[in-house]
């Protein structure tokens, strides 16, 4: 979202691409962008909710899994798609060791006291850019910014923490690819 970036990556020299809120939209906006210029990674910066990690905590998402497929009724386990040829939990290469590891559950609505289940972190794109990125042969990486605890002030948290979190992407973004010339 622009504001997640809040103006951090003017003059940046990789493309930056504004997927908007939601798996479909992400994954819409990903796969337009891969089919015209497919990069050898995608770097994914978003702020998440935590209910085990402090706010103001970088991250490095590892592991990412969807919170809201439910197809229990069918015999199959919560996360599961039915008929998908790839796991339930999507894995990625570590990249940043300096950064903790988490598990990335996403879904299609703000927390904000809703549980969380077994996630360290969660959000609403990470899964579907990964899945896009894994069924294109694309490198994945997701750095998120905890930005609130998913509780009842979560809304307001999320607001306050926009511009923090985007310095801290920008910083991450600096190391990976080098400042702009």
């Amino acid at each position: 979202m622009r504001e997640e970036a809040a103006g951090a990556f003017e003059g940046v020299r990789s493309p930056l691409l504004v997927t908007g809120v939601g798996k479909v939209n992400s994954a819409w906006a990903l796969t337009r962008a891969l089919v015209t210029r497919p990069p050898r990674l995608v770097l994914d910066f978003g702020t998440c909710a935590s209910r085990r990690l402090a706010p103001g905590t970088l991250v490095e998402c590892t592991r990412f899994v969807q919170r809201d497929m439910d197809v229990s009724p069918l015999g199959l386990p919560p996360g599961t798609t039915p008929f998908d040829d790839l796991p339930a939990a999507l894995e990625v290469p570590r990249r940043l060791p300096a950064l903790p590891a988490a598990t990335c559950g996403s879904a299609d609505h703000f927390v904000s006291g809703h549980d969380i289940g077994e996630c360290d972190i969660v959000e609403m794109e990470a899964y579907a850019l990964a899945k896009v990125c894994r069924r294109e042969g694309v490198g994945f990486l997701a750095v998120k910014f905890v930005t609130d605890g998913g509780d009842a002030g979560a809304h307001a948290d999320w607001r306050a923490n926009l511009p923090r979190a985007a310095r801290a992407f920008r910083a991450v973004y600096d190391r990976i690819v080098g400042a702009a010339p």
